[in-house]
């Protein structure tokens, strides 16, 4: 398992850009918008990487808010599987 976290000072552009480089389509990934509290890890949102669009990272074929995720949202992103 291989893990991203995007630097606070990171505009949306920049957040795109890491996420780019760090998952594919294909891949399993869980997506954390705030950091590991009390140890415990805060998994907002858990699926399949399906697209890299321009504002928002794609899971399962699901809509922004539904499911996937706004770039500037993401704090965390960790690969589960990789394609």
């Amino acid at each position: 398992m291989t893990e991203l976290t995007i630097p606070p000072d990171a505009d949306e552009e920049r957040a795109a850009q890491l996420v780019r480089e760090h998952v594919e389509v294909g891949d399993v990934v869980e997506v954390r918008s705030e950091e590991w509290a009390d140890e415990r890890q805060n998994v907002d949102v858990e699926g399949t990487v399906t697209a890299l669009e321009p504002g928002y990272l794609e899971l399962d074929e699901q809509p922004p808010g539904e499911g996937s995720v706004r770039y500037d949202a993401i704090h965390t992103i960790s690969t589960i599987d990789s394609a």
